[in-house]
């Protein structure tokens, strides 16, 4: 049973816009990813949060990449699908939008 409030919980969150549910390993498996596509040097900060927004005007899930290196303005990478769903050519394609 303590299986099923866990459970709840993570839906709540992602429910609300936040990403306290996902698999930790799914995040590191984005940055990674991230930092290949985008050839990013080390000095380069990466937060990737996975965000349910509930406005009719938004796409519903999306993982967002935020790029922050020193001395330039954060860049923000937006990829319509569920962290676990994201590959290489989404970020790709994220970096070619706007």
């Amino acid at each position: 049973m303590s299986g099923s409030g866990s459970r709840f919980g993570g839906l709540l969150r992602r429910a609300l816009g936040g990403s306290g549910g996902i698999d930790k390993s799914q995040i590191a498996r984005v940055k990674a990813l991230a930092v290949e596509v985008l050839a990013l040097g080390e000095d380069v900060s990466l937060a990737v949060n996975e965000i349910n927004c509930l406005d009719p005007g938004c796409p519903g899930i999306e993982t967002v990449i935020l790029v922050m290196a020193p001395g330039e303005r954060t860049r923000a990478l937006k990829v319509t699908k569920p962290i676990e769903q994201v590959a290489a050519q989404d970020i790709r394609a994220a970096t070619e939008v706007g």
